[in-house]
């Protein structure tokens, strides 16, 4: 849902990107490196709480480097093929070990993180699915990526500030639940307007 607006930050973010004197691709592989920084910190953080905050911050860290890549390969000219496809594959590398850093840790129920992992998967696969089969790669839904990078940064700080169950769950199993009813939403939406895409005349 997020993902629709990130033009409307063009004005901070292009000014940033001028200014960054370091190949898109090479930006895309740090921001990996974040992402695996937050699953490490997350994974520990319920023997130490305050790397919890640790891992909320490389998240928006990991967040801020995959839209800046984007704007740089734009504005200097750099846009190919393969950058396109090191994007989307380290973005999913990147949900890969920040959501199984949130698995992994006991914050979480392993049968709620594991079939939040898939939806976040599924959803990500129809995205870029339709744009092999000739469509667009496609952001809509109501769980794109731009949307659990922020779920996720809150998420990590409130479970810090509340680290008693509620109702029997960490903060953090409503969150994966929450990603799975969404994720399976936006899996829907992506589907039908695929599907309507063949069936145009």
């Amino acid at each position: 849902m997020l993902d629709k607006y990130r033009n409307k930050f063009d004005f901070i973010l292009e000014p940033i990107a001028k200014r960054i004197d370091i190949e898109p691709n090479i930006l895309t592989y740090i921001s990996l490196l974040f992402a695996f920084f937050s699953s490490l910190s997350t994974y520990f953080s319920y023997e130490y709480r305050y790397l919890l905050i640790l891992s909320s911050l490389f998240i928006l860290i990991n967040g801020f480097l995959d839209a800046m890549d984007g704007k740089i390969a734009r504005i200097k000219g750099k846009e190919s093929k393969k950058g396109d496809f090191i994007d989307h594959a380290i973005d999913r590398f990147s949900d890969a070990f920040i959501i199984g850093g949130i698995i992994a840790s006991q914050w979480v129920d392993k049968i709620i993180g594991i079939s939040a992992f898939a939806s976040v998967m599924l959803v990500s696969y129809l995205g870029t699915q339709a744009q092999a089969i000739g469509y667009k790669r496609i952001y809509s839904g109501i769980l794109g990526r731009a949307d659990r990078i922020t779920i996720l940064f809150f998420a990590l700080l409130i479970q810090f500030f509340l680290p008693n169950k509620i109702y029997g769950f960490y903060f953090l199993n409503f969150i994966m639940l929450y990603f799975i009813v969404t994720g399976i939403i936006t899996i829907l939406q992506r589907y039908i307007r695929v599907i309507k895409y063949f069936n145009k005349p």
